[in-house]
This record gives structure tokens, sequence and C-alpha cells, in this order.
């Protein structure tokens, strides 16, 4: 192809690439605490939007500024954009957030399920609020720290009493440290502020399990999946949360509709919930045995047991028990060899069972 052809045929598809629209979602809020710092904000974000960007953002600002709680507030947008409006709406967000005292947002695009850029900007600036925040959060992370870090978070709230993550994240350490009723009113007060948040009602929904609370637990549970996206690791972690509670209920068909999904999901190894795939697909055959699809329930059982071979770890008593019940039950002859294998492991369960043969 002459060069004179081929550089049109390349800029052709430059031009057509740049114009490409991806899926792009949005979701957090950004707290400015003060009429004054609002309304500066404000001013700036019409500026930048019409004198920087040529208004190629993804966001429109009546629907973004919320007066009365003195925040830019973006519950949920989904929208289309290219990778240059991506990119104004990312580095106009991030402007604004230097001048927040707490909140976060994040975003995402996505091509067909694919990740294409993802980020999280959050108030980065000098005030008190936002370092003692930034500061509890890092020592959250610290063995033997959690008194350091209530004091930072306690500090986050004294300068701004509306600080939701502070409170979310001091309710964590209440959590940890088994102050539950202390816990429940900081995760409460979190909600109050934000109901936006997915992560102080997984905390307080934590509590009412302990607690044996498990309808009370399945209503915040709920709440969290609301309120997150399934790009989320927390969306999973609640549904699978919420999938225990029906168990515990004997709701064993609304724990299958929980378990199908997750198991379904690829979660990569960098995902907090990749470590629970085993446990998953063990919880999915029991609750499938339960209902009576046997031989769905052998495939789940099967399937955590091939998880557990990809970590070279052998199948637990258990595993091999209900592997076996459900082999019987849906006609397969090796049910007898799981029950054996688990009666050597120590089950007595699998002893009874072969007895009666």
């Amino acid at each position: 192809m002459p060069y004179f052809e081929s550089y049109i045929c390349s800029t052709v598809s430059s031009v057509k690439n740049s114009m490409m629209t991806y899926k792009t979602i949005i979701k957090g809020r950004l707290e400015f605490g003060t009429s004054k710092s609002y309304d500066k904000v404000l001013k700036m974000y019409q500026h930048r939007v019409e004198n920087y960007y040529k208004s190629d953002i993804a966001l429109e600002e009546e629907e973004i500024f919320d007066e009365e709680s003195k925040s830019l507030n973006i519950p949920r947008l989904i929208t289309q954009s290219t990778r240059k409006t991506w990119k104004n709406t990312f580095s106009l967000l991030e402007y604004v957030a230097q001048f927040a005292v707490a909140g976060n947002m994040s975003l995402w695009m996505t091509d067909n399920g694919t990740i294409l850029h993802q980020g999280t900007i959050e108030p980065q600036s000098d005030k008190v609020a936002v370092q003692s925040f930034l500061r509890g959060r890092e020592l959250i992370e610290q063995d033997g720290q959690e008194n350091e870090a209530m004091s930072a978070l306690s500090r986050a709230i004294e300068k701004y009493e509306r600080h939701a993550n502070a409170y979310e994240r001091r309710g964590y350490i209440n959590l940890k440290l088994k102050n539950y009723k202390d816990a429940r009113y900081d995760f409460s007060k979190s909600i109050d502020i934000n109901p936006n948040l997915p992560e102080p009602h997984m905390g307080r929904a934590k509590i009412e399990m302990l607690e044996g609370n498990y309808d009370k637990a399945i209503v915040d549970l709920t709440g969290a999946v609301k309120r997150s996206i399934p790009l989320q690791p927390i969306y999973w972690q609640a549904r699978r949360a919420k999938a225990d509670c029906h168990m515990a209920l004997e709701e064993f068909d609304k724990a299958a509709f929980e378990l199908k999904l997750i198991t379904k999901r690829k979660f990569l190894p960098d995902n907090p919930n990749y470590v629970w795939r085993k446990q998953s697909f063990f919880n999915y055959g029991k609750v499938l045995l339960e209902i009576g699809e046997y031989a769905d329930s052998l495939k789940a059982f099967n399937q955590a047991i091939e998880i557990e071979k990809e970590s070279e770890e052998k199948a637990s008593a258990d595993q091999l028990l209900y592997r076996g019940i459900a082999r019987q039950r849906a006609g397969d002859r090796g049910f007898a060899k799981d029950w054996t294998q688990a009666a050597k492991m120590g089950s007595e369960e699998a002893s009874k069972l072969l007895a009666t043969m």
C-alpha cells in the first residue's frame, strides 16, 4: 500500500478509535463542609468545565451538586463516554477533591465486562479532618495499633462531624475489638450520614450475624448489594454473607440463588473473593442437595474438590461425605468410595452411612 493511502487509513482508524464510547460507571460523594467552600467549588467547577474541558465531561452539573449537604453526590451514574471524556471527567473530579473535607469517588470504564480504566479519588489536603482520617485508616492495617487508629478517626470526626467514612472505619475497629454496641452505633451513624456507602451496611450486618439476627443481617446485606456494583469485591462479599444467612434460616432456595451468581463469577487471584471459591461451591452443593437438585449438587462438589487439587490440597472429609451423598442421590455409583475415604479421615457420619449399605 502506498505511503499516502496507508497514512489516510491510519488517520481514519485513529479518529474512529477516539470516537468510540465505553461503559462508564461513576459513584461516590465528596463533601465540602461549609457553604463558603461549597459555593467556591461550584464556581471553579463551572469555570473549568467551560474553559478547560469545553463541556466534554460525563457529568451534568444540576444532577450532581447538592446544596443541602454541601457535596458533589453521585449515588451511581452509568453512561457511555469516549476515552477523552473519561480522562477529562477523572481530572475534573481530582481537581475538586482537593477542596473536599471527606468522601471519595470511584470511576470505571469497561468494554464488554473488561475493565479498561478504574480509579478512586479522595481528599488529600492538609486539612486536619483529612489527614486524621488517612492516618487512622493506615493504622488499622497495623497490628496492635487499634487504639491509635481509633484516636485518629475520632479526631477526624471532631473536626468534621459528618465524616461518614471515619465513622465506618471506626466501626470496623470496634467490631474487631468486639465492642459490638459501639460498632453498631458507628455503622448506623455512617449510614445516616451517607446511606449510599455499602461498607457500613456490611459492617452492621456482620454484627447481626454474630448475634444470630439473620433476618436483620439480610436487610443490611441487601443494602450493601444495592449500593455497590459487581466490579467491587464488597458486592460479592455481601452476596456470600447473604447466602450464609439464608442457609442458617434454612431458606435453601434463596441461598441457592445467591450462590449460583457467585459460583458463575470468575474472580482473579488478587480479588478477596478468590480464596472463597472452594467454600462457595461446597455451600452451593449443600443447598442444591436440600432442594433436590442432585446432579447439579454433584457438579458443585466436584468443582470444590477441583479447586483444592489446584492448590495441591486434599479433599476434606466433609467434602467427600457430601459428594458421596450427592452421588448416591444422583445415581452415581462412586458414592461408596467417597464415604470410605471420608470414614478413614474420621467422619462418623460417613461410617454410619457405610454401615447401612
